[in-house]
């Protein structure tokens, strides 16, 4: 969401070759949050440009609907949000049974408690240190710590193998941080790796060292 729009395929070969894991996509539905972005045929032209494994995250309230319309591929990760409130046994069986890993995503003011109806059916949890919609959202304040409260829970219930994901206002710094908490992946957008006034070829070297520490 934070590329070059117009110069999307160059974008992704650079991020590439500059050592990035997952391609992180955003998938909004203008209902479960206010915007629209990229959909199935979005996705399905990412997986023609490169092998690269995707981070399919759906900000959607029907994500049966949007996962219809494209396929999955070995090694991405499809993460939808916890607050849907309903059973993830299905979604995260067909998920998991394409080689792929699937996520649960969790909002600022939604408590970790959430995620205990669903233990043993996700492989990450995707921490949003934003209220979600829109890149360059402001970081709600005092919400790193929930990095390492989450990090606990995860270890007290038995989810030691559970990866913590960050996204929003991921910086370099705030990343470093995190990592010391128990974060291990981390989504960078324009506070991370698109600086204004940077190129991706000074901030991704940066991000990596700062959460190599």
């Amino acid at each position: 969401m934070c590329s070059d729009l117009m110069n999307l395929g160059a974008d992704i070969d650079q991020l590439i070759s500059l050592g990035v894991d997952w391609l992180h996509v955003d998938v909004m539905d203008s209902h479960f949050v206010p915007n629209l972005t990229f959909g199935p045929d979005f996705i399905k032209a990412m997986h023609l440009r490169t092998d690269h494994p995707l981070d399919i995250h759906l900000m959607v309230t029907n994500p049966e609907l949007v996962m219809s319309r494209f396929e999955l591929r070995k090694g991405d990760c499809l993460t939808v949000h916890v607050e849907l409130n309903r059973s993830f046994d299905e979604l995260s069986r067909s998920v998991r049974s394409q080689g792929c890993l699937f996520g649960l995503a969790v909002n600022p003011e939604t408590d970790i408690d959430a995620l205990k109806p669903h233990l043993g059916l996700f492989d990450s949890v995707t921490l949003m240190l934003v209220h979600p919609g829109y890149a360059g959202a402001k970081m709600v304040d005092g919400i790193m710590e929930k990095v390492g409260r989450t990090r606990m829970w995860l270890d007290e219930h038995g989810q030691k193998d559970v990866l913590i994901s960050v996204d929003g206002s991921v910086s370099a710094e705030r990343a470093q941080h995190m990592a010391s908490l128990g974060a291990q992946v981390f989504v960078g957008g324009t506070a991370g790796i698109y600086r204004k006034g940077m190129e991706l070829t000074e901030t991704i070297p940066t991000f990596r060292k700062a959460i190599s520490l």
